[in-house]
């Protein structure tokens, strides 16, 4: 699924210790979530090989969709770290675009 990206406010990743995210995955389409999880494996080759920044797509808990650009250091089923050691829950991404 692609977003509307041009009226999706983008925030500083210092910024994202401040919000609450969801208990709940976005994704509800288990062919998305695995989407999800290729798509943010491969930034994370490309962040640490290439320096390639990604941008994020994700939404909070009060449903407000935001996009971060940084690069990601790791990854793991539940979570994905950016650089300066931020981290953001897996579960709220709804996409990843790599620039």
């Amino acid at each position: 699924m692609r977003y509307n990206q041009e009226n999706t406010p983008f925030i500083q990743k210092e910024q994202i210790p401040k919000l609450r995210f969801s208990r709940q995955d976005v994704l509800r389409d288990a062919a998305a979530k695995s989407r999800r999880y290729a798509d943010t494996n491969r930034a994370t080759i490309l962040s640490n090989t290439a320096r390639n920044k990604s941008y994020i797509t994700f939404k909070t808990r009060s449903g407000d969709v935001k996009r971060v650009e940084a690069l990601l250091w790791g990854m793991d089923k539940d979570f994905v770290l950016l650089r300066s050691g931020m981290f953001l829950p897996l579960r709220s991404i709804l996409e990843i675009n790599h620039s």
